[in-house]
This record gives C-alpha cells, structure tokens and sequence, in this order.
C-alpha cells in the first residue's frame, strides 16, 4: 500500500472517517479544498503584511524613523520567501517517506504555529535587538511551512479540467488571495476603530495572528478529508503528482523551471504593488486613516475577485497565453501613470487600487501553473512546487522593500519603473518559450 494511503496522523484518521461510505470523486469537492486552504495561507500572508506597516515599525524598530524602520519591516517580510525553497526540500523528503497526509499536517501546524508565535512577539523595549531576531525567525518557520503546504490539489484540477475549461479551472486556486485579503483587512480595520492607539499597538494587533491559527486547523481538516481517501491517493498516482527527488527534477527539468520563474512577474509584481507596497506609501506620505484605506483595499479585493472569475472565462476564449500577453502590456501601461494617483487624494487612491486590482485579477488569474503540464510526469508535483516558490521570491518577495525605497528616494514613477520590469520579464519569458505557446493555448 502506498504511504499516502496509510493515514499516520490522528488528524487523518479523523478526515478518513468521513469517507468510509464508498466516496467518489468529485470536481467541486477539489475546487472547495484548493480555495478554502489558499484562502488561509492568503489569510496568514496578509495579516503579516498589513502589520509590518501598521504594527512592527512600532513595535521592533521604534529607535529607527519611520522609513527605516518599514524598509527593515519589508527585509524580515521577504525571509519567508527565501525560506519557501527550504520548505519545498524538507517537506518533499517527508512527503516521499511518509506520504501527504503527514506532510500536509505538520506543514500547516508548523504554519499556524508560526503565526500564533508572532503574537507572542515582544517590543524593542523589552527585548532589544532579540525582538527583530524573533520576528525573523518566525517569519522564516512561515516561509518555510507555506513550501511545505503544497498539497498538489491546483495540480490535480487543472490536469482534470475539461479542454475547453483550462482557463476556469486555473483560476479557481487564485480565488484565496483576495479573500485573504478582504477578511485581513476587514479584522484590522475593525480593531484599529474599536481600539485606542496605545491598546492597539499594545496588544489589539496580536488577535489577528490567533484567528491565522484557527483558519489553519479548519484549512488543515477541509484538505486531509480529500488528500488521504484512496480515492484521491489514486488520482494523484495516475496524475503522476508523486513527489520526485529535488536535484533530479531541477536537472531534468531546469529550463521549464527557469521559464515558469519568469512568465507571472507581472502578476506577481503587480500582486505587492497594489496590496502592501500602496498601504506603506499611503501610510507613510500621506494624512489618509489606516481604517478609511484598508477598506478602500477590502473594496478593490471584491473588485479582484470578480476579475479572476472573469479571467477564467476570457482565457477559454482567447487562450492562456494571449491573456497573459496582454495584461502583461497592461501592466506595462498601467506602471507608467497609476503609482502617481496614490499622491492625487482619496480619490486617486481608489482609482489606483480598483484599476490595480481589476488588471491584478486578469493576470494573476491565470498566473499560477502555467506550465505544469510542460513536466514530465515524474517531475510535474516538485517540479510545480518549487517552480512557484521562486516565482514568488523573484516577482514578489523583495517587491514592498524596493518599490517604497525606489519611490521614497526617485518618487512614485520609479515606483512604476520597478513594476514595468516584471512586465517586461512576463513578455519576454513568453515570446521565448514557444512550448508555452502550444501548451496553454
């Protein structure tokens, strides 16, 4: 019997249970259990963002101006996403020796783990430079679990899309991330206008980080009921979405690796520009509330959502590749004069964020797989996995850090500069991969 059909957690005893009643396959059953687990991981990502602008400037570098102390906020934010990679190589071993359930359990406990601990971080004054450190090490068990959590569900429902569906099914996973957001923003905004300034900073932050807990034991529970049922361990044994040796797959598979890196840095540059990176310049440069625009964010990420859907329709019309194409040149227009609408007033700002996320949502939409089935079977689970890890690290992880220093030292349009190069990395990395062409068309 394969491992991943040998439930080794009490976890997984429990979410088999549920199953014993001859269960079968259902698409819709894959859907709900790839957006309910990226909406938690989207959930911890953005409670961390939105409080290393509101929260640990304050909290660990309140001997450094506000500027400093942000860009430092951004340096620990982009840990995880060097630790991604790290993650993607423990937990293959571990996926390999004791198959998914088991690493999917301790993935997201390692997670929600890392998140609560944040919590439990103290402030410079009482810890000193130790505060930064734990901060650090904290973020790096949350890049490290999130390499981990890769369960191959987004995998097994695009390779299971009817041909004439590919684009709606690509986008059914990129659902959780304005869904994260939306909820994130909507718990700060409501602790920032409930709770006075000192209470807030105090201890009011720190909920957030517990509700990231909970949300990942629910998320946990709602993916092992699927991953673990024979039914499913099958699927992904014929899908070929076995784990794979990491060294033989970036041998093997290296230039479907670099390609795939490449093609969503639009998307993925974009995804920061209009998420974290608006939140510190409005914060920062500007007399604008806290509450007042994370609800502006809230509204865009409605916005996103819808702009997904729609990409998922307009990619089964035109093709993958054409709809990345274009909102790609988007993106590229878009750079050239929306950073500057963030200094243009309240009205600028909603312009900025709804304009961002509707083109956000065409592009990210279809970001995410892109090139999966360009593996070779063996390679096709780690191969996806760790080819995601750095297109997140090359597109997004160092993005808030150098578009606030770029546009705080060379002022918004630099800002957009940043944003025009991973547009441009996007065209290029397509115009040269003709498979990608015959691929996702």
């Amino acid at each position: 019997m394969a491992a991943d059909t040998v439930p080794t957690t009490e976890v997984e005893r429990d979410a088999r249970a549920l199953h014993e009643d001859g269960h079968r396959i259902d698409p819709a059953e894959i859907a709900i259990g790839v957006i309910i687990g990226r909406t938690s991981e989207f959930f911890d990502f953005f409670v961390y963002a939105i409080a290393s602008v509101l929260v640990f400037p304050k909290l660990v570098f309140p001997h450094l101006d506000p500027l400093t102390g942000t860009l430092w906020s951004f340096a620990i934010f982009a840990l995880a996403f060097v630790a991604r990679p790290v993650g993607t190589i423990i937990f293959t071993a571990i996926d390999r020796a004791y198959g998914r359930g088991a690493k999917l359990t301790i993935a997201l406990f390692l997670l929600g783990g890392s998140t609560a601990a944040i919590a439990f971080v103290p402030g410079y004054e009482t810890a000193g430079i130790g505060a930064a450190l734990l901060l650090a090490l904290f973020r790096m068990g949350q890049g490290v679990a999130l390499g981990g959590s890769w369960d191959g569900l987004a995998s097994l429902l695009a390779l299971n899309a009817p041909e004439n569906k590919r684009g709606w099914y690509a986008m059914i996973p990129q659902l959780g991330a304005p869904l994260g957001l939306i909820v994130a923003s909507l718990l700060f905004m409501f602790l920032i206008a409930a709770l006075p300034a000192e209470d807030f900073l105090a201890w009011g932050w720190r909920y957030p980080f517990f509700v990231a807990f909970a949300i990942n034991v629910v998320a946990l529970f709602a993916r092992l009921r699927i991953v673990v049922t024979p039914e499913y361990a099958e699927l992904f044994e014929n899908r070929a979405l076995q784990p794979a040796p990491l060294l033989e797959t970036v041998r093997s598979e290296w230039k479907t690796i670099v390609i795939g890196t490449f093609a969503p840095l639009a998307s993925f540059a974009m995804f920061h520009m209009v998420t974290v990176y608006p939140l510190s310049w409005v914060f920062l440069f500007t007399d604008e509330s806290p509450v007042r625009f994370l609800m502006i964010e809230a509204i865009a990420a409605v916005v996103g959502v819808g702009s997904i859907v729609a990409s998922g329709m307009l990619a089964d019309r035109v093709g993958r590749r054409t709809l990345l194409a274009v909102t790609a040149a988007a993106i590229a227009a878009f750079s050239g004069f929306a950073p500057q609408l963030l200094d243009a007033g309240q009205a600028g700002e909603a312009t900025f964020m709804i304009l961002g996320f509707a083109l956000l949502g065409l592009s990210f939409g279809q970001s995410s797989g892109a090139l999966s089935s360009n593996f070779q079977p063996r390679h096709r689970y780690t191969g996806s996995a760790f080819t995601s890890d750095l297109a997140w690290l090359f597109g997004a992880g160092f993005a808030p850090m150098v578009a606030l220093w770029l546009s705080s030292q060379f002022g918004l349009i630099a800002a957009g500069g940043y944003l025009l190069s991973g547009a441009i990395g996007t065209l290029v990395a397509l115009w040269l991969n003709r498979e990608l062409a015959s691929t996702i068309d």
